[in-house]
């Protein structure tokens, strides 16, 4: 079974509504919710995610008001929840104050975009206390060295980002992203998905071959962004999310 793991950011376009959009994700047929942290230099995003995270900070959307939503989210929901952002907000608040706050409100996995192996000692030291992963990032340009380094320290699963850019861009060519997933497997068993880029049913189709999942992030981000009533928001998702399932469903 393929895993499909959902994308959006927290606040956008309003704490209410995402927490409705939730709902409609894991209806939906997602195995795993990312949600992203609102921050104002967001460099690893494409324009649509830039623009959503935008107006997240425009409604005053904080860490703080994150780990309040996941908490929300806890009393009607088990579903896997990874929340994803930058480190100037975590370190910020205090590595050991929001690993056991994160832990506490129900947070499984943390992606931290800007925080390079090398650099999370103090970060993934407080997060393995509190029993929630680090997830790691590999592109097709990471070498054979950070491949063995990422293997090492990898928790749950390892995100491959499947181009050399920002959110939303271009996918790299398949015998591309196929060839540095067979390296990347010799050096761990955990699950590898493949993340940017992923917008349409036979797009996930077809990383779903190569990997062993995939993360769909700014083709919902832009549906949210489009539509403004959340009567035809959440359908809209629901539906979404349960066409990019099926795809995933298609592969054993």
């Amino acid at each position: 079974m393929k895993t499909l793991i959902t994308f959006i950011t927290a606040g956008d376009p309003s704490l209410a509504i995402t927490k409705q959009l939730v709902v409609a994700l894991e209806k939906g047929g997602a195995d795993l919710i990312e949600l992203g942290v609102p921050f104002s230099d967001p460099m690893a995003d494409g324009p649509i995610i830039q623009r959503a995270s935008e107006r997240s900070l425009t409604q005053g959307t904080s860490l703080k008001d994150v780990l309040k939503l996941v908490r929300e989210i806890r009393k009607t929901s088990r579903i896997p929840l990874l929340l994803m952002g930058y480190y100037n907000p975590i370190f910020s608040y205090g590595l050991k104050k929001f690993s056991k706050e994160a832990a506490k409100v129900g947070v499984n996995a943390l992606i931290v975009v800007d925080l390079p192996p090398e650099e999370s000692v103090d970060l993934d030291r407080e997060l393995k206390k509190n029993k929630i992963d680090l997830i790691y990032l590999l592109a097709p340009t990471s070498d054979s060295a950070r491949i063995r380094l990422v293997a090492k320290k990898a928790r749950g699963f390892i995100y491959f980002v499947s181009m050399t850019g920002v959110t939303g861009a271009v996918l790299k060519s398949e015998e591309e992203i196929s060839k540095k997933i067979r390296e990347i497997r010799k050096q761990t068993q955990l699950p590898i998905v493949i993340g940017f880029g992923i917008s349409k049913p036979e797009q996930a189709r077809r990383m779903s071959k190569i990997g062993d999942g995939v993360v769909v992030g700014s083709a919902l981000v832009s549906l949210i962004e489009k539509k403004s009533s959340s009567k035809l928001l959440l359908p809209k998702v629901e539906s979404f999310v349960r066409c990019m399932k099926e795809a995933c469903e298609q592969v054993y």
